[in-house]
């Protein structure tokens, strides 16, 4: 209890710092930057509960990130819902397509488990496409996001959208820390040393694989929901296998063996990607350099690495 305290405090203490210095600088730029960070810092710490915690490495994850937005932009869309009920009505919709998916994934292992779920998310973005009358197609879901009022909030005013996708990042990160740090994330560890061990001391390995599997799938999806906000609408690459692919960079970036790790990789992959943008179109090829160097040269992530010297000490 006492744990988890200071870890509420902290949480709060770094959101309130985050908006104090958002506010004081009044840098639009910063804001931009900060609310891209929260959503894709957000989105890997989701994908590391099943790459870091459990031992899944899915290549699909950015199924949820692009069904969460989906959802929550057509559920607005038709006027017939509030903001908080569109947003929890989206995450039980996404809870319930990773029920079925992981459902169907984890009884394959390893590569099988990894290229079922690419195959899922190449289903879903093939659905997206083609189903003009619903998403829009390639042109992404038409007409914005309809920001209603709600408790006092107007997030028709950017400043309260930064403050709500700062607030729902580090509540995120509280609620998964907990999770982790509890009897059922420490059996997540145990499932993926040694999952037969773990089946021989009475632990159901497949079911605590799929719980993984849908609570990832979860916060993945409010990362969609915070995104679409964001850009107040929804577009095919937000379920493209290439944001699954920058997903696995930034946490092998950043580490998948300590808490923050995917955050620091999200924002060194932000930086890196808005830097070299700039100068070349070839950021593919420079950022595959920079995952070589970190994995052939480090074989762990940045922050993995800094932890490691400072443990024994």
């Amino acid at each position: 209890m006492r744990a988890t305290a200071r870890e509420a405090a902290l949480a709060l203490l770094a959101c309130a710092l985050t908006l104090l210095l958002a506010w004081a600088l009044g840098s639009k730029p910063l804001i931009d930057t900060l609310m891209r960070l929260a959503i894709f810092g957000l989105y890997a710490v989701s994908l590391n509960i099943l790459v870091g915690y459990t031992g899944l490495v899915s290549f699909g994850h950015a199924m949820f990130f692009g069904f969460g937005a989906y959802a929550f932009g057509l559920l607005m869309q038709t006027g017939l819902t509030s903001l908080p009920a569109a947003a929890l009505a989206s995450l039980a919709l996404s809870a319930a397509l990773a029920f079925v998916v992981g459902a169907l994934c984890i009884r394959l292992a390893d590569i099988y488990f990894s290229f079922l779920t690419l195959a899922f998310q190449m289903l879903l973005h093939a659905v997206i496409l083609s189903w003009v009358g619903l998403t829009g197609g390639d042109q992404g879901l038409q007409g914005g996001i309809p920001r209603p009022r709600f408790l006092g909030i107007n997030l028709a005013d950017p400043w309260q959208v930064f403050v709500v996708t700062m607030v729902a990042f580090f509540a995120s990160l509280l609620a998964i820390r907990t999770i982790l740090q509890s009897p059922f994330g420490y059996a997540l560890r145990m499932v993926r040393d040694n999952a037969p061990r773990a089946a021989a001391l009475g632990l159901p390995v497949q079911r605590y694989k799929l719980a993984a599997f849908v609570i990832a799938g979860l916060f993945g999806a409010l990362a969609g929901i915070l995104m679409a906000l964001y850009v107040s609408g929804a577009y095919p690459n937000f379920a493209f296998w290439t944001l699954s692919g920058e997903g696995m960079f930034m946490i092998m970036l950043g580490g998948i063996g300590v808490f923050l790790g995917p955050v620091l990789g999200a924002a060194i992959f932000l930086l890196l990607n808005d830097t070299v943008t700039r100068f070349t179109e070839y950021n593919g090829m420079f950022m595959g350099v920079v995952l070589l160097v970190v994995v052939l040269g480090l074989r762990q992530g940045l922050l993995d690495v800094v932890m490691a010297r400072i443990r024994p000490r």
